[in-house]
């Protein structure tokens, strides 16, 4: 568990630094939010590149990548929602079946080792 709560908290840093900047620095000149996109991705990065060691060592490189974005779309989701009060379309939905479709097949016969 503790390498999906890292990139959890990865991905909150991610989804802020590539998207925060549309509501909080829209008057700013875009090098300001270069530079504030990129301190934020630093611990986006100090999260990301630890939770995926350690979670290669239970999981695939695919199955990594699923997790990530289903991770990725689920707080993408909030973050639209809840900080940049937008609302979501139901093709929200449809992307996120799909998503699960992916972690059905990536992990269908998978089991931890204990």
């Amino acid at each position: 568990m503790t390498p999906i709560v890292m990139l959890v908290g990865s991905n909150l840093f991610m989804t802020y630094a590539w998207y925060g900047h549309l509501k909080d620095l829209r008057g700013r000149a875009v090098i300001i939010a270069i530079v504030a996109s990129w301190l934020v991705a630093f611990f986006e990065y100090c999260l990301q590149v630890p939770a995926n060691r350690l979670g290669f060592q239970f999981f695939s490189l695919a199955q990594l990548k699923v997790i990530q974005e289903i991770i990725t779309m689920s707080v993408f989701a909030g973050f639209c929602v809840i900080y940049m009060k937008q609302s979501l379309k139901i093709d929200f939905l449809w992307a996120g079946l799909c998503l699960l479709g992916a972690a059905y097949f990536m992990f269908r016969g998978f089991t931890l080792p204990n």
